[in-house]
Formats: C-alpha cells, structure tokens, sequence
C-alpha cells in the first residue's frame, strides 16, 4: 500500500509541475491601499462582502480600516460571524448575504480562518448547487471564485497564497480539506500595522503554524523544487528570526512585517509540497476537541519532528544551518534544530503538551489522521497507527481540576 502511496505522489508531482500555479498580486509598503485599489477598479469590483470575526471588529482592526474603503466610497457589507473553526453553516451564512446584498467581489480581513471562510464562500458561488462535502479533496470546484482579496491580519496560516481552505463539520466532529487552484486569492495586502494589536497567544500560535507550514513542507518526499526550499528554508529563517520579538514586543512593526513575509512564503512553500502529521494530527484534535489549530501545530511539531527519526535528519539539518545552528552530523544539526524550537516553544509560552479536559478516542483521532495524510501528504517517514498513538499519549496531558 506504501508504495502506491508514493506511485501517487509521484503522478501528483508530475502535475504539480505542468500546472500554472497562480501567485496573488502582492500589495507591501507605502502605496500598498492605493494599488490594491486600483486593482479593484480594474476589475470592475463595486460591492464588497467584508468577511471578518468579531474580534477584528471589536479590536478596532475593522474601523481602522473600512475607513480607507469609505474615502474610496466603495460600498461594502461586512459578514463578522466566523469563529475559531470555521462551519458550514458560517460559510452558507456568508453565501446568504453575498446574494442578499448583491456583492461581486470579496475581501477577507483577519487570520486562516476568516480567509478559508472567504474563500468558501466564493467557492459555494461559483458552484451553487454543489455542497461543501462534495468539494472536499482535490480539484473538486474547478470554476472561477469572484474576485477575492485576502489581508492578513494573523502571521500564520499563509491563505492569502494557498489552495487549501479548511472546514469544520460539527455534526460529525471532524474537519476537512478542500483544495483547488482557484481558492488561491487573486490578491493578498500586507499591513504590518493591521497586526500589532494581535494578542499574545495567537501571536505565538499562529507563528508557529507558519513554521510547521515551512518545515512540513521542506521535509516532505516532493519539496525539491528549487523555487519550494527556497520558500520553505526562508519562512523557517525569518520565523526564528522575527517571532520571539513579535511576541515579546507586539509594536515592533519590523518584526510584525517579517512574521507576514514568513508566513507568506510558508504558504508558497506548502501549497505544493503539502504538509505532513503535525497537520493531520492537528485537524482530527480540532474537529473532535475545537482546539485552535496554529496551537495544536505547535505543540505538536516536535513530537512529530522525534518520531520520524532518522528519515528527516538531512532535511532538518539543512534547516538548523539556515538559522546559525552547529553540527558535525546530520543527526547532531537535527537534534540541534529541536533544541532551537523547543527553546522558541517556551519563549512563547506553548506548553510541551496539550492540555484537555479528556481524551477518550486515540483510535478515531488516528484514524481521521491517516485518512487526511493517505496517500496526500509525501510524509519523509509513513507512520504507522501505534506510532500516531505513541505521538498522542506523548503529546497530550488531562488536565485533571481540582474537585
């Protein structure tokens, strides 16, 4: 079975590199407003479903930046009912009011779940008879999204590049993929300022998913485009660099503009290599727990990291390299890589494990798991059921309160 899992990957990696892989108009700096608007008229955008969360708009974050759209009198409609983990029902909700207020164009503005919800949204309109769950997996949209502008405000999840979208199907506790090229915004805007009010957690979270992005992405089997590690190994640079000083001083514009670059090229990076078990771990705990998935990522990146062994140590050393590490071995310079994450993990204040209040279903996590990750994700290392279980009973602690 392993081996047509790797047949498949390699017939994936042929047609990854026969596709055009459309890369957003990047708006960055200065006249980054002034450009994005005038793309817009270019495209014959007049009315705008706004897609946020309530956090963007009691945060100020929505004001702040409606009134570039008001001075530009650009009508728009703002949809602020996403959460954490993103449902059907939200998005069919966002559809609902995109047709109500005759919108023809959308702008994401918040972090991965706001921009996934967006992208759904322009998914559920370019195919309106067809359901979210008949989309899942890959190439299942296959007709042009409205026009979709994505702006960041969280440094991790690298939407505003990818083809992916996430969704939480609540009746059966579980999440799922959905990955198309035509998900992948037709523009991105990064405003460093748009993010220095993030809190501290999701500051520390949502950079660690733009780590595991990178690091999944260089790890795996069909990460050898020169163009893929060139993206992978920066975004892991730029993390290591920029993230602690993000967390530890969240004004630092400079820092905040370095975590949006990693995060970016993290999505560069991982929309054709894929990711690997930290994410599928990740999304089986968050269906069934509604964890927030950048935390899950990062408590589980080094577990993973330990149990693929000697199978990631070239690729991990190559890692530790680009951020200054030392070693006489690849298995030294690895080992030196998990010292330097687990070292940026308690800077940050992420625990070693995961804290639920009860775990009572490894055998449906693994299983949710392996039926993401199989035959996808080009993993270094196929990890077998009790090694995904060894993982969970490594990486998760009950929090046990006092009676």
């Amino acid at each position: 079975m392993r081996a047509l899992y790797r047949l498949y990957q390699g017939f994936l990696r042929i047609v990854a590199a026969l596709v055009k892989w459309p890369v957003p108009k990047t708006f960055l700096g200065d006249k980054a407003y002034t450009k994005l608007f005038r793309k817009l008229e270019k495209e014959n955008v007049r009315t705008l479903l706004l897609v946020c969360d309530k956090g963007i708009r009691d945060s100020g974050v929505l004001k702040r930046f409606t009134k570039r759209l008001d001075k530009r009198n650009l009508p728009y409609f703002v949809f602020d009912d996403v959460k954490e983990n993103p449902s059907i029902a939200t998005v069919e909700n966002g559809v609902k009011v995109y047709r109500g207020r005759g919108c023809d164009g959308i702008l994401a503005l918040g972090g991965g779940s706001v921009i996934d919800t967006a992208k759904l949204i322009g998914a559920r309109i370019a195919r309106p008879k067809k359901p979210l769950n008949k989309m899942k997996g890959l190439l299942k949209i296959r007709k042009p999204l409205p026009f979709l502008v994505a702006v960041p405000t969280t440094a991790g999840s690298g939407s505003e590049v990818t083809l992916t979208a996430v969704v939480s199907d609540s009746e059966n506790k579980t999440k799922y993929t959905i990955n198309d090229h035509v998900l992948i915004p037709k523009a991105a805007l990064l405003d460093a300022s748009l993010t220095t009010g993030l809190p501290a957690f999701y500051t520390a979270t949502t950079g660690m998913d733009a780590l595991t992005h990178a690091v999944e992405a260089y790890l795996n089997k069909i990460s050898n485009t020169p163009e893929t590690k060139r993206h992978a190994k920066e975004a892991v640079r730029l993390v290591f660099k920029h993230l602690q000083e993000a967390y530890n001083h969240p004004d630092n514009e400079e820092a905040r503009e370095g975590m949006l670059k990693a995060s970016m090229y993290a999505g560069l990076a991982f929309r054709r290599a894929y990711v690997g078990y930290v994410h599928a771990l990740s999304h089986a705990l968050g269906g069934a727990y509604d964890l927030p998935h950048g935390y899950a990522n990062a408590v589980l990146l080094p577990h993973v990291l330990k149990a693929y062994g000697d199978s990631a140590h070239p690729k991990l050393a190559d890692l530790a390299r680009g951020i200054g590490c030392e070693g006489d071995s690849d298995a030294a310079l690895a080992a030196s890589f998990l010292e330097r994450l687990k070292k940026l993990q308690k800077g940050l204040d992420i625990p070693e494990r995961l804290k639920l209040d009860f775990f009572d279903n490894p055998d449906t996590i693994v299983k949710h798991a392996l039926k993401e990750a199989h035959p996808l994700y080009p993993v270094p290392r196929f990890l077998s059921k009790q090694a995904l279980k060894d993982v969970l009973r490594e990486a998760i602690a009950i929090d046990e309160k006092p009676a």
